[in-house]
């Protein structure tokens, strides 16, 4: 409803390089961010040392009341620092990060009051594994259920997702102690980010011109059916979506997916069985009003039962 009324805003997407995370911050481009930073010192190929850096960053929320702009403060949670395992050939380091939204939310309680006004809990687990010999291997450990989380590697590049959201049990669930801080982690489900190709695409889709239809996908419903004719292109906003060609499963895809595109650009026909693993929520639109070239690009991506 705060969206509706123009009192809230959707935060734009994050970039798909972060190459200044202060400046982002300073701009309010997040909301909640979790960077891990850690060393190993290795002599003689055995690790002798090691350290944990990091820091969590938190902006304000931000809300529109006519003429008058409110900034609400959010409450940082103290990071949670430790080594899960030490070694001289492996170190792995893990922090978890996170706090209190900046508005309120009204929830349902049993009993009187019947109703309170509390803010929701937001966090992130990471974890870093470094090797006296080997890459480091960072990972998405837990999350909050809501909102979508963006995974970056050391050099700053975006190479997963929260695979999906779920904002009314987060809603309804992420208070008191129900986080790390007191007696609940939510395991976290990643994706691999989407290409550059997809993501120049959604926002065409969602911004472009024509209002999507948006569409939503029960679990273990196909979305298209392989050999059956199709002229819509969907763009994946929530959950993962699986890929059949001939019976076999060639793959998984993840929020930011545009898929349905060589149906549009090889024949009218659908090439792949796509069926939803978990809940899913697309947007759709007709392959004829996005730019044919960048539909062609697409087409090159997704030749999966081409490959070995």
């Amino acid at each position: 409803m705060a969206f509706e009324l123009g009192v809230g805003r959707y935060d734009e997407p994050p970039p798909d390089r972060i190459d200044d995370i202060e400046a982002l911050h300073a701009r309010g481009a997040f909301r909640f961010a979790n960077q891990l930073r850690a060393w190993v010192e290795v002599e003689n190929g055995k690790i002798v040392g090691h350290g944990h850096e990091g820091r969590s960053l938190i902006s304000r929320t931000i809300l529109r009341f006519g003429a008058l702009i409110v900034a609400f403060q959010p409450t940082a949670f103290p990071d949670i620092r430790w080594v899960a395992a030490a070694s001289d050939r492996l170190v792995r380091f893990i922090q978890t990060a996170g706090g209190r939204a900046g508005v309120p939310a009204p929830r349902r309680v049993r009993g009187r009051p019947y109703f309170m006004w509390e803010r929701p809990n937001v966090w992130t687990t990471l974890s870093l594994t470094m090797r006296a010999q080997g890459p480091a291997i960072g990972k998405l450990e837990g999350a909050s259920r809501f909102p979508r989380h963006w995974v970056y590697d050391s050099e700053g590049r975006l190479v997963a997702k929260s695979r999906s959201m779920d904002f009314t049990n987060w809603y309804r669930g992420a208070f008191g102690r129900r986080s790390p801080w007191g007696d609940r982690e939510q395991v976290a489900r990643v994706m691999g980010a989407e290409s550059e190709v997809e993501r120049q695409l959604s926002t065409t889709i969602m911004r472009g011109g024509a209002k999507p239809r948006l569409q939503t996908l029960p679990k273990q419903q196909a979305l298209v059916t392989q050999g059956k004719p199709g002229s819509e292109l969907y763009l994946l906003l929530d959950g993962v979506l699986e890929v059949d060609v001939d019976g076999r499963c060639l793959g998984q895809l993840g929020p930011g997916a545009v898929v349905g595109e060589r149906a549009a650009v090889e024949g009218g026909l659908r090439t792949a069985t796509l069926r939803a693993v978990t809940d899913c929520r697309v947007a759709v639109v007709i392959a004829d009003q996005i730019d044919p070239a960048a539909v062609s690009r697409l087409t090159e991506l997704h030749r999966r039962e081409e490959a070995p």
